[in-house]
């Protein structure tokens, strides 16, 4: 129904960020919300794909069109909902994830948040082949914020646990960003998604 938002982006949290239009606000669920954060109160365009539930409708948002199609691929696999979807997004080596499908590697699949290697293996039967076209496309646009370093990494954690990471993961990131000294929630959630692959 919808294909892009495009207003003003007036709130972030960990699970969504709310964009103005019109007087109306849309709630729309991000993998990484905090990659906006140095567009609060300015204009976003945001490409959207809209999901009817029993209990609710939701909007998920993507940066590009080529996000978007991946995250459709995503969740036509059995085993595989909406916020598996942009938890498994919301690490940006798509190229890698890509790859990991094509070359048959599961064991780099049953790192994301909610994948066991039952699912894995469904994500390679279901995605093989058919996803080596958006390898070529420009898959993340990178933003930077100015928040301040200790809020961005409680955020970053918050944004973690509301991903599906279990709290001795998260606890477990946290010694090791605290070392760390970036200046966003996007950093800190970037470089802890890349700890999480790393596992």
């Amino acid at each position: 129904m919808y294909e892009y938002i495009s207003g003003t982006l007036t709130y972030i949290c960990p699970t969504y960020v709310v964009v103005e239009v019109s007087g109306i606000g849309y709630q729309i669920y991000l993998g990484n919300p905090y990659r906006y954060s140095s567009q609060l109160d300015q204009a976003v365009k945001i490409f959207v794909q809209q999901i009817v539930r029993e209990d609710a409708q939701l909007l998920y948002g993507f940066d590009s069109l080529a996000e978007k199609q991946l995250f459709l691929r995503l969740v036509s696999v059995s085993g595989i909902g909406p916020k598996s979807g942009l938890a498994i997004m919301a690490n940006d080596d798509h190229q890698g994830l890509i790859q990991a499908i094509e070359a048959g590697d599961v064991t780099y699949l049953t790192k994301f948040p909610g994948v066991g290697k039952k699912t894995a293996q469904q994500m390679v039967l279901d995605l093989k082949g058919k996803l080596t076209e958006l390898l070529e496309d420009k898959m993340s646009l990178f933003y930077e914020g100015d928040l301040a370093g200790e809020q961005a990494l409680t955020e970053a954690l918050e944004a973690l646990s509301a991903l599906g990471y279990s709290a001795k993961e998260v606890k477990k990131a946290e010694k090791t960003l605290a070392s760390e000294s970036y200046a966003t929630t996007d950093e800190y959630l970037r470089a802890a998604l890349k700890l999480m692959m790393k596992k």
